[in-house]
């Protein structure tokens, strides 16, 4: 054989023959291309060190005793799924069944012994571009995988609080209505949104409103503790909170705790009629979900107990399952008979 000349990348060659005069002076020729090699006399040596090793090429004798290449190359081919390595058969037979049974095996060329050196080196030379364009492709479905799956977020992100947005809040909704009516277990839906926040805008500007939100925002996603829970921007100032397996009770005491987070926040609101700092008014609706039920009608009636909160007053939550809102509640457990509710107001 004539020297191989140097290739542009090295590669780990694994050599499979039975016969060592075959390895030596194929081992010989590689080393002198600036290739790794390495040589098994058997299928079970050479898919020990194919596992252990993960050759960038083989070259695969057909005869062997035992279980011959093509057994082996199959073998190979299980023992990477998903993955490829160039494997090519060397034979003294030139037959055209030779030929098939090589490549219907998993081989991917074919050569007559002895090989000539240039031929081999030709072959690595193409089987080197294959691997180069496969590892490109994988490269490019990877990136475009990546891709897709930040443009997914994205999609689903309210950009300014960082909170689900209307199209994923819709689509999570219609998932947990789903699962509660699986399970036949009951399902909150809360509408909510900052009291006077167009006087907020006013009296403090935009950016001061978007702070405002954020932070609101923040307050939300802090309430939300259990894995399911999840708290969303419906649009403009009004939020919205999922949250499965809660039931009528456990919504109003979780309305009573958000106020409460809401009012230790004490975010200052410069032109607020309810008071110095900012409040929320939300609606509730609470079911057991059967097959009449849609995320579309509780969203009506979470909307119209919303509409109800403001009406009386803001600064409360009302259900309209229990007929009750956290203002009469929290009236319902002081000490002594409190001020009177402020008149209904004009929502906003």
């Amino acid at each position: 054989m004539h020297p191989l000349p140097a290739a542009p990348t090295p590669l780990t060659i694994l050599i499979v023959d039975d016969q060592s005069a075959t390895r030596v002076a194929l081992t010989a020729e590689l080393d002198r291309a600036g290739h790794r090699v390495l040589e098994a006399d058997s299928a079970e040596w050479a898919l020990e060190l194919f596992r252990r090793y993960r050759p960038d090429l083989v070259l695969l004798d057909v005869e062997m005793p035992g279980h011959d290449g093509y057994w082996t190359c199959r073998e190979m081919r299980a023992a990477e799924p998903g993955g490829w390595t160039p494997i090519i058969f060397l034979s003294q037979f030139n037959q055209d069944e030779d030929v098939w049974k090589g490549i219907e095996s998993g081989g991917d060329d074919y050569l007559v012994k002895p090989v000539s050196a240039m031929i081999l080196h030709a072959k690595l030379r193409a089987m080197q571009r294959l691997a180069l364009m496969r590892a490109r492709l994988v490269q490019m479905s990877e990136d475009l995988r990546a891709a897709n799956a930040q443009l997914e977020e994205l999609s689903s992100v309210d950009a300014l609080t960082g909170l689900m947005n209307r199209r994923a809040l819709d689509a999570r909704l219609q998932q947990e209505l789903d699962l509660a009516r699986r399970e036949g277990k009951p399902l909150t839906l809360m509408l909510c949104d900052v009291d006077h926040f167009k006087r907020y805008n006013d009296a403090a500007g935009h950016v001061a409103g978007d702070a405002c939100l954020r932070r609101i925002g923040q307050l939300l996603k802090e309430t939300c503790r259990r894995p399911s829970d999840c708290a969303g921007r419906y649009g403009g100032e009004e939020f919205a909170l999922v949250l499965p397996n809660t039931p009528r009770s456990g919504a109003m005491t979780y309305a009573r705790a958000l106020m409460r987070t809401v009012e230790l926040a004490a975010i200052p609101h410069p032109d607020s009629p309810t008071g110095g700092t900012i409040t929320l008014s939300g609606g509730i609706t609470t079911c057991l979900p059967d097959e009449s039920t849609s995320a579309e009608g509780l969203i009506i009636r979470a909307d119209d107990a919303l509409y109800n909160a403001k009406s009386t007053g803001r600064n409360r939550f009302f259900s309209y399952e229990m007929q009750m809102d956290t203002a009469e509640q929290r009236r319902a457990v002081a000490p002594s008979p409190g001020p009177a509710a402020p008149p209904p107001a004009t929502p906003t």
